[in-house]
């Protein structure tokens, strides 16, 4: 048999997943390795940090296939020298005949002191469960303080708002406007979305040092209760290890084939491979049916075409259940009708 192992079960890995289950030769097995038992909407996590929505509204289950084995659990290496994944809970080492390296990214913290100690995070299930159960047990007029005003710090603060009324909320914007790759149109909407509902944005943050009950942005100390770090990601640590060639940003450069030129039975996807789109779900998606197409005809012996160019169709956020705002063909939009949107794609990766 011929082995097929694909690291991380997000929006790449699941499309090449489902993309080669209707045409995947006898002899080969494919092997999912996740931490958990499920498909993860990591576009929603910032509902369950706020607490407005359950976790299992952001989890979907795997296909099921009988040449689809799925291995939960930690990856500690991935050894490309012996074309081996060794797991925290095997003594055996997983072999491959061909990987697939979709373990996408996690928070950047610049190397800013006490930030990945007394900072809540959104980049995985478990830290956002954690978010969600730290903000929750807020007391009444408790300070959250929101660091990064990018899409992910734009979503959890305006849910954080919604949920708690009662609590003071403040966004630590660097730059000297929210959403800084967004049309200005959406820019100012979202500016006075937060000034209408109370929340706090500080523009030119610059944070020198975090500590358990406070962020200390440009010489001022501000008393904190819960600070979410929202402020930059890179890839995962064990792409970041891999003797691979990479990008300024610690992605690995890929071929349009999306291999590894060395190693051309290595394909990376989403937020691990270089491209000036990620990290985006959208664009990890897309990458993962090309990759499937290729996949598909690398293991039924054809010669695969050439995959084309990744054509995003624009981005959605939300500010709360019933507002929002998106690029909607080729248009910035703001109110109800990109929220709904963005409601409408969540629905459909449900139910892929």
């Amino acid at each position: 048999m011929r082995k097929l192992v694909i690291l991380g079960g997000g929006y790449g890995g699941i499309n090449i997943l489902n993309g080669l289950l209707e045409e995947v030769p006898d002899d080969v097995q494919i092997t999912v390795v996740d931490r958990n038992p499920y498909h993860s909407l990591k576009t929603e996590f910032y509902t369950i940090a706020a607490g407005t929505e359950s976790d299992r509204h952001s989890r979907v289950d795997f296909p099921t296939h009988e040449q689809v084995e799925y291995v939960f659990d930690e990856i500690e290496k991935i050894d490309t020298d012996s074309e081996s994944i060794v797991l925290r809970g095997k003594e055996d080492s997983l072999s491959y005949d061909y990987l697939v390296i979709g373990l996408g990214c996690e928070d950047n913290y610049h190397g800013i002191e006490g930030a990945s100690q007394f900072t809540e995070s959104v980049q995985t299930f478990s830290a956002a469960r954690r978010a969600g159960y730290h903000i929750g047990n807020l007391g009444a007029y408790k300070n959250v303080t929101v660091v990064g005003a990018g899409l992910s710090g734009i979503e959890v603060a305006s849910e954080v708002r919604e949920s708690r009324a009662d609590l003071n909320i403040r966004l630590l914007d660097r730059g000297e406007t929210v959403l800084k790759a967004f049309d200005s149109k959406i820019q100012n909407y979202v500016e006075k979305w937060f000034d209408k509902n109370g929340v706090e944005v500080i523009h030119g943050a610059n944070v020198e040092y975090v500590e358990k009950d406070g962020v200390c942005n440009n010489g001022i100390c501000y008393m904190n209760d819960v600070t979410v770090w929202t402020a930059g990601v890179r890839p995962n640590y064990l792409v970041r290890e891999l003797p691979f060639e990479k990008d300024s940003q610690e992605k690995v450069i890929v071929n349009d084939f999306y291999q590894v030129p060395s190693q051309q039975n290595v394909y990376v996807v989403g937020d691990c491979a270089s491209s000036e789109h990620s990290p985006s779900a959208q664009l990890a998606g897309q990458q993962g049916e090309k990759i499937a197409d290729i996949l598909a005809a690398v293991l039924n012996d054809r010669v695969p075409e050439a995959p084309g160019e990744v054509k995003l169709k624009g981005a959605l956020g939300s500010l709360g259940k019933n507002d929002g705002f998106g690029n909607m063909l080729q248009k910035p939009m703001t109110g109800v009708l990109p929220r709904l949107a963005k409601s409408g794609v969540l629905w459909l990766s449900k139910r892929h």
